[in-house]
């Protein structure tokens, strides 16, 4: 039997987000805050959490360890990556190259949503076959 999950209520202040949700959201921005800073703050973080409560510690150094923080560097982590080549020191085949770079990269992105408006398509075509089989619609 399945059962629907009642929708979160409003909190006092009006927003809907839920306790374990904003728990999410504070860790989140002290993650953020401790990559800003570098390995060092996360050393930091985990000697304060053995010194004050070694379970909070040992947390810390695990998901150091599990998130490559531990061993990688931690600095810009969620940018995408992006080809960048040293200059060759001729200028125009330098902006040639970037201009080239730019453009494929426009492309890459237009051909990604049009997979996406292609596969949006398909689904509700399939959809629609099936809601067909499914209810016929009396004639009148």
């Amino acid at each position: 039997m399945i059962t629907a999950i009642p929708a979160p209520s409003p909190s006092p202040d009006g927003s809907s987000a839920t306790t374990l949700q904003r728990a999410g959201d504070l860790l989140a921005r002290g993650r953020d805050r401790l990559d800003a800073r570098g390995r060092p703050a996360w050393l930091v973080a985990m000697v304060l959490g053995f010194i004050f409560a070694w379970p909070v510690g040992l947390a810390v150094l695990f998901y150091m360890i599990w998130s490559k923080r531990m061993f990688g560097s931690c600095k810009k982590r969620d940018i995408a990556p992006r080809y960048a080549a040293p200059s060759t020191g001729n200028s125009a085949f330098d902006a040639y190259r970037a201009e080239t770079l730019k453009r494929l990269e426009d492309e890459h992105r237009d051909f990604n949503a049009f997979l996406a408006k292609l596969r949006e398509a398909k689904d509700k075509a399939e959809f629609d076959q099936f809601m067909e089989k499914r209810d016929p619609k009396p004639e009148a």
